[in-house]
């Protein structure tokens, strides 16, 4: 690939990516190409190159320094001792054979169970809903519950986190009788992710859901004006007082999409912080440009997660900053430590230093403080490791496990001013609770107390980089017993996704006569008053600090609301 390189790149290191024109083209045994990581002009680029389509250049991360920075939490990951995928490493070639493999990299950290692939909304932006007259696929309860033991019984570390996704799960007549039986295979941690819009009219049923054993609410919210969020902004005021009541938790889910929303970002956390009695992150997912895209219309949308952190730091006037963000992996020092205590694996966010980023906002009355400014979180995790690394090393390790726990809780205060902190923060309450519980409910403390702000961007075509599909945590379960990671399931669907669950699937003609429904008018479609709709904006209006303009809004009040068209509108 030789090439392909200039005087003013420099090589970070050499991957395996996807031809994006071989994808879409289906020709899965020709799609793997060799691609190489580089710097140029302060930005991360991937440049790959195919036979047939030729040249493809992309945007990596769009800040060489805080990449570097972030590169050096790598986690070597760990060894899945119960592979689905009956392939010796030799053989195997990612991501043809996934299943998972024993090349892989990361336990399931978030397992997915796909319920459904109707929705009752048609965005545009989507990777995944049941276009008009495709086969309906709804696994059966006995499906799901096998589902759900796969990513369970993985070894060394079963999965105790699981997402109830679809399509719209709250389209299911029995979707609280799948919460319920997530509950009884054990998973401590269920999502149900949903758009919200059944939560917004029926509060009965967010009580259900909640008594049923979902922990959290993972709804999609893509900003906070009709322009900026057309799938659900007159939904969400109503849908968090029924969660609130319920109580359920929320995480506000939005796909930032360059020149469409990413204006808001700031504004997005303004929104959270104002309802933080209720909202307990944010998580924001940079749009994955699944199909084939020119050039033109990649460069307009594509953003990265650097990218959306230096336009959080601008809209927020510096309150929060790109320093106060750190990747994924770092936490991994925790689980290291819990592990050398407990001497057997732990629960590990092993994922790709480029894959998430994170941190927590701190709300004391009006301040708001985010977790780095007065935790030296970095010095706190390398400390941790340190520590982790003496009880590996020691040769007596019951006595070194008692005396690295006691030298870390005596320490812990070192790491804090308590000057910038808020009132009553305890972090040696916090990670002392980790430690006994050994896995990541440990901290749960920080979520009540703050909430946070992540990034998880999802791969597509154009960004692919093996090594990062081979540290993925974020799984989905197939009713053919594979579990697939993300980026794989959804960024070749005819490979995954798309072609298991037509063989689950039954006609959508079928469907309806078995049934008795129109999927038609499964749609949803909007009737709201005008003072409907001057109370919902009055709502965000307060939550963000300031009025939304006419131009904000996009239409006049006295019209009638549109619903979320899949046609893309700058096509």
């Amino acid at each position: 690939m030789g090439h392909l390189i200039n005087e003013d790149m420099l090589v970070l290191r050499v991957t395996e990516s996807l031809c994006p024109g071989c994808v879409d083209e289906e020709k899965f045994d020709q799609m793997r190409i060799p691609a190489i990581v580089y710097e140029e002009a302060g930005e991360v680029k991937l440049i790959k190159e195919c036979p047939e389509h030729g040249v493809t250049v992309e945007k990596y991360w769009e800040d060489y320094e805080m990449f570097e920075e972030a590169r050096k939490w790598q986690d070597p990951g760990v060894k899945i001792l119960n592979p689905n995928v009956a392939y010796y490493a030799s053989k195997i070639v990612c991501p043809t054979h996934c299943g998972l493999c024993v090349k892989h990299k990361s336990h399931t950290g978030l397992g997915n169970i796909v319920v459904t692939n109707r929705c009752d909304l048609s965005c545009w932006y989507c990777f995944f809903y049941a276009k008009e007259n495709e086969p309906i696929y709804e696994p059966t309860q006995d499906q799901i519950r096998m589902m759900l033991r796969r990513m369970k019984n993985e070894r060394p570390v079963g999965a105790n986190a699981v997402q109830i996704t679809g399509g719209e799960p709250t389209m299911r007549d029995d979707i609280i009788d799948i919460v319920r039986i997530a509950r009884e295979e054990g998973y401590d941690h269920v999502q149900l992710n949903t758009n919200s819009v059944r939560a917004a009219f029926d509060p009965d049923f967010v009580r259900r859901v909640r008594e049923a054993g979902s922990n959290v609410i993972y709804t999609s919210f893509d900003g906070p004006t009709p322009r900026s969020n057309p799938k659900n902004f007159w939904e969400i005021p109503a849908a968090l007082e029924n969660y609130k009541k319920a109580p359920l938790g929320v995480v506000l889910v939005p796909t930032v999409i360059g020149g469409v929303n990413d204006m808001y970002l700031g504004d997005i956390i303004r929104f959270g912080l104002s309802n933080i009695d209720v909202v307990r992150a944010v998580n924001f997912q940079p749009v994955s440009l699944v199909g084939r895209m020119p050039d033109r219309a990649r460069a307009k949308q594509r953003i990265t997660i650097p990218g959306a952190i230096k336009k959080i730091e601008q809209q927020t006037d510096g309150l929060i900053g790109r320093e106060d963000f750190f990747t994924v992996p770092s936490t991994a020092s925790v689980s290291n430590f819990v592990a050398a205590l407990k001497g057997r694996p732990t629960y590990k966010l092993s994922i790709h230093y480029a894959c998430g980023m994170g941190t927590y906002l701190f709300k004391d009355d009006e301040k708001v403080i985010p977790v780095t400014r007065f935790v030296d979180v970095k010095g706190m995790f390398e400390y941790i490791q340190e520590l982790a690394d003496e009880i590996g090393d020691s040769t007596f390790k019951s006595l070194r496990k008692v005396e690295s726990t006691a030298k870390l809780l005596y320490n812990l205060k070192k790491f804090v001013d308590y000057e910038k902190a808020p009132k009553d923060f305890k972090l040696k309450d916090m990670v002392y609770n980790a430690f006994t519980e050994g896995d990541y409910h440990g901290l749960k403390a920080f979520h009540y107390k703050s909430m946070f702000i992540g990034f998880m961007h999802f791969q597509d075509p154009y960004t692919y980089d093996v090594d990062r599909v081979e540290r993925c945590d974020i799984h989905y379960a197939m009713p053919d017993g594979r579990v697939i990671p993300f980026c794989a399931f959804n960024v070749i669907p005819e490979l995954y996704r798309d072609s298991t669950q037509r063989k689950y699937s039954i006609p959508a003609k079928v469907y309806e006569e078995k049934t008795g429904r129109s999927l038609k008018k499964e749609k949803y479609f909007r009737e709201y008053s005008l003072e409907d709709k001057k109370r919902i904006i009055a709502f965000y209006e307060r939550s963000i600090g300031r009025k939304l303009t006419e131009e904000e809004i996009g239409q006049k009040l006295e019209d009638p609301v549109p619903v979320i068209s899949s046609q893309n509108p700058d096509m």
